[in-house]
């Protein structure tokens, strides 16, 4: 189960745990440093207007309750580490050999869009802090993750470099 470039692929959760899976699979991401392999863990919502009681209100619902998509290279290790996380039950897929979505399914679904949403910053720019804790702070960009539309940014805090994850919105290319 070797892949080299990354997909997008569902995966089935028990009803109304898809939050829950997303948490638990982003935590396990972290804890075991699988960044560069499980990309984007997503639970697509869109804004409904419902009218309640002669109110109009706008709630966020699930596009796809009962699923999650992941963006990853699938490998015997994030198969793994996928399908054992609290609250999946499968990948969607013959058996339990997961099929990524096509470039069609991906393009009806908006995904496309996102992942080709990109910046035109390179390491070194130099960059200004729009918004947070670190507005208005001066840095040098270390590395952009296009995949997760952030930045990794050198600010010097206390007078020493430090390393500072910011979305492409908190930042301006000087």
């Amino acid at each position: 189960m070797t892949e080299t470039t990354a997909q997008w692929y569902v995966v089935h959760t028990y009803s109304g745990y898809e939050n829950k899976v997303k948490a638990n699979l982003e935590k396990i991401i972290e804890n075991r440093g699988m960044q560069e392999q499980i990309l984007e863990v997503s639970v697509p919502i869109q804004n409904v207007v419902e009218v309640k009681n002669g109110v109009k209100k706008t709630v966020a619902k699930k596009v796809f309750p009962g699923y999650v998509l992941v963006f990853m290279h699938m490998n015997d290790e994030t198969w793994y580490v996928v399908r054992n996380t609290r609250g999946v039950t499968s990948f969607v897929g013959p058996g339990s050999k997961p099929v990524p979505l096509s470039e069609d399914e991906i393009r009806f679904m908006g995904l496309i869009e996102d992942l080709q949403e990109t910046i035109d910053l390179n390491v070194g720019d130099a960059v200004r802090i729009t918004a947070g804790p670190f507005e208005d702070s001066v840095g040098t960009v270390t590395e952009v993750v296009h995949s997760r539309k952030m930045v990794i940014v050198s600010l010097t805090i206390f007078g020493r470099e430090t390393p500072v994850e910011l979305d492409y919105v908190q930042i301006e290319k000087i």
